[in-house]
């Protein structure tokens, strides 16, 4: 049976269930999670999504991204993912949401409400080479650059949350 997915209106009220790849095929505002994991340099967590992922693989993106399960909270689905995809965990907190859509180059369509993580680590991660392929410390200036130069060697929604990421970072309010 395929992973199943939580439904969500544009309040982030649950509706109902679906598969996973269903969901992204028909375009379901669905709930996701988003891990941003800094080092005490500041420098983010950046993951080389695996070649075989069944979207954007083999594009660069933050730490670590999925879906809650049914019955599950955002909070312990960041934790499970982190742990899960690149191998250690840290305490999360969350910062923000938001909502985006894209339709991806294989014709699925993200549309997530998607409720953002920010924790630090300074350790080396061991990633599940299922969902990683690759990992690198990234500078944010350096990134932010990029994202500008290069943007197809990254993931939509990197992109589109990165300023509110860094908006987040500038308020100067303790996260971890």
């Amino acid at each position: 049976m395929e992973e199943q997915i939580i439904l969500v209106d544009e309040h982030d009220e649950e509706i109902g269930v679906a598969d996973k790849l269903d969901a992204h095929r028909i375009g379901h505002l669905h709930r996701a999670i988003s891990v941003f994991v800094f080092d005490t340099r500041g420098r983010l967590l950046l993951q080389r999504r695996a070649a075989g992922k069944y979207h954007s693989g083999g594009l660069w993106s933050n730490t670590c991204c999925s879906h809650p399960r049914p019955g599950e909270s955002s909070p312990v689905a960041a934790q499970r993912r982190l742990w899960e995809e690149m191998g250690f965990g840290c305490d999360l907190t969350e910062r923000f949401s938001f909502v985006y859509r894209a339709v991806l180059s294989n014709q699925l369509i993200e549309n997530e409400y998607d409720h953002v993580f920010f924790g630090r680590f300074d350790g080396v991660p061991v990633p599940n080479r299922d969902e990683a392929d690759d990992w690198m410390w990234m500078d944010l200036s350096r990134l932010r650059v990029d994202l500008k130069q290069r943007p197809d060697a990254y993931t939509f929604w990197l992109a589109a949350c990165f300023e509110q990421v860094l908006a987040c970072l500038d308020s100067g309010s303790e996260w971890t």
